[in-house]
């Protein structure tokens, strides 16, 4: 396999002076060679007891650029973006964490006072590009690929707005990956440098290959959100995308006779993250490999492979949270009930003293959404009712569809998304469906834990490591009908015991799903490919 990028020392010598737009923390201790206190204050007639105490010499935080395809905020598309919006946030104190992203028409919608920074080069076939400033009212300081050619279009990150892949995505997330390398070189004016790269899935992974391939000396880090989508292209492209042929191989880009983003990243950055620790077993496995399972294993063994759980943003709390339709805690369900009945009057369902299931996520194979399809009957013939929202493949929303219409006032869809109304069907259901056949992390079992909902989940990625078993919720151990209904009749016994249901929400709900323990875990990926 090749070998990572040379490692840059984490307290780089910095090459400009000291400028306005580095933070306080950020700028340079006093000179050293200023006489010592004691020679000071005998030179100004005090004795070295009598002198004022010396203020500490700020701590000069590690600068790292958070490389992103999304953001939410800014542009989102799934679990990535939210991800993408609350970490570096919360590693603030740990390092100097500023994002990159691209200037979709969304972003420049949003905002269109885009302040611009720096003129990037092109490269080979990628063109030219413009790069933007945005300082969020809380501080965070986005930089933003400004090509309305690749960018300023209308659709989602990465397609139209049918759902079809971008023809030239390779040049689009090329372009983003050069950027990132390009404000590693001290790009145009900017006065600010990273000492490292946190690439995020496959749209970011050239950029740990053409710091290879360009000589740029500084670490990287790529996470890997869902191993499942790769970035794949022909190798037809690899001229002008400027991919030198010798990295067409093995121990580079290629993948099964095409040019692989997501392998570029997993063969150049020094260290690769997941989104759990049960993923990052996984997906050294055949089963969930995706075909790069055997590259995956060499980075476990070199130690390069490592499990960090998500966690979720704050604001998912019962008691506070301006969406729900009522507030409660975990003393006092009569808000949980407010939010219920909220639901079922938006979803057109009767009054029912039976429980709400609660079906939150992209409607797609992954999901397991077939599953909660074939289990429906069971549930409603159990007295159950069920709610839907999301969006994906038209076979599924269809099939949600014709499932609602068999049962008026019992099943209720949304096709669609909409925050607030997910977040009142967490908190007013009493389970969450969650049958997926693999997943890398999963937020939305922590978000109906959090609310007092009860995940119903494939025990595999993170929902097995976010669920406990007959505590926070109800794990089965293989994805088909057969273990998925033998986990919803332990879920519907728990909910003719009120007291362990009660029990079981309240642990569920007190259960820590905040960013600390990710934080931990990314700084000491930090400091072991020598950056803090």
């Amino acid at each position: 396999m090749s070998t990572a990028p040379a490692r840059m020392a984490a307290a780089r010598p910095q090459e400009r002076a000291p400028s306005k737009d580095r933070a306080p923390s950020q700028e340079r201790a006093p000179s050293q060679e200023r006489a010592p206190p004691q020679d000071r204050a005998a030179s100004a007639g005090r004795t070295p007891a009598s002198r004022p105490p010396v203020a500490a010499t700020p701590r000069v935080l590690p600068k790292v650029l958070f490389v992103t395809p999304e953001m939410t905020g800014f542009v989102k598309a799934g679990g990535l973006g939210e991800v993408s919006a609350a970490l570096p946030r919360a590693m603030r104190g740990a390092v100097d964490a500023r994002v990159l992203i691209p200037g979709y028409r969304e972003v420049l919608e949003r905002f269109p006072d885009i302040v611009t920074v720096a003129r990037l080069p092109a490269y080979r076939g990628v063109p030219a590009c413009t790069l933007g400033r945005i300082d969020t009212p809380d501080g965070l300081v986005v930089y933003v690929v400004l090509s309305p050619e690749l960018f300023d279009r209308e659709g989602t990150p990465y397609g139209d707005a049918s759902g079809v892949d971008w023809r030239d995505n390779d040049i689009r997330f090329a372009r983003l990956s050069l950027a990132a390398v390009e404000i590693a070189r001290g790009a145009g004016p900017l006065d600010w440098r990273p000492d490292l790269l946190h690439l995020n899935d496959w749209p970011t992974g050239f950029a740990a290959g053409y710091c290879a391939w360009e000589g740029v000396s500084i670490p990287s880090v790529i996470t890997v959100h869902n191993l499942a989508y790769q970035g794949l292209f022909s190798p037809a492209r690899m001229e002008r995308l400027g991919v030198p042929k010798e990295a067409f191989g093995l121990d580079g880009v290629e993948f099964h006779g095409k040019m692989s983003f997501l392998k570029a990243g997993l063969s150049y950055a020094d260290h690769v993250t997941t989104v759990s620790q049960t993923y990052a077993h996984e997906i050294t496995t055949q089963e969930f490999g995706c075909g790069l399972e055997g590259l995956l294993r060499l980075r476990a063994e070199q130690g390069r492979l490592t499990g960090i759980v998500n966690g979720i943003d704050a604001s998912f709390d019962p008691r506070t949270d301006p969406h729900l339709a009522a507030h409660f805690d975990l003393n006092s369900w009569e808000g949980k009930d407010a939010n219920a009945a909220a639901v079922r009057r938006a979803f057109g369902l009767g009054v029912s003293k039976g429980p709400l299931f609660a079906v939150v996520s992209r409607l797609v194979h992954q999901k397991g959404v077939d599953l909660a399809i074939d289990a429906a009957e069971a549930i409603v013939s159990a007295g159950g009712q069920i709610v839907v929202t999301g969006r994906g493949e038209g076979r599924f929303e269809s099939e949600f569809r014709a499932l609602a219409r068999r049962h008026p006032g019992v099943v209720g869809v949304e096709i669609g998304f909409e925050e607030a109304n997910a977040r009142r069907m967490y908190a007013g259901s009493d389970f969450l469906l969650m049958p997926s056949r693999f997943e890398p992390c999963g937020l939305s079992q922590m978000y109906a834990q959090r609310f007092g909902s009860l995940p119903i989940a494939h025990e595999t990625g993170g929902l097995a490591d976010t669920i406990d078993d007959g505590v926070t919720g109800f794990l089965f151990d293989r994805p088909n009908l057969p273990a998925f209904l033998d986990a919803i009749r332990r879920a519907l016994a728990a909910y003719g015991r009120r007291s362990r249901l009660d029990s079981m929400r309240r642990a569920a709900m007190t259960r820590p799903m905040g960013w600390d323990g990710s934080v931990r875990g990314y700084e000491g990926v930090y400091r072991q490919v020598g950056v803090g």
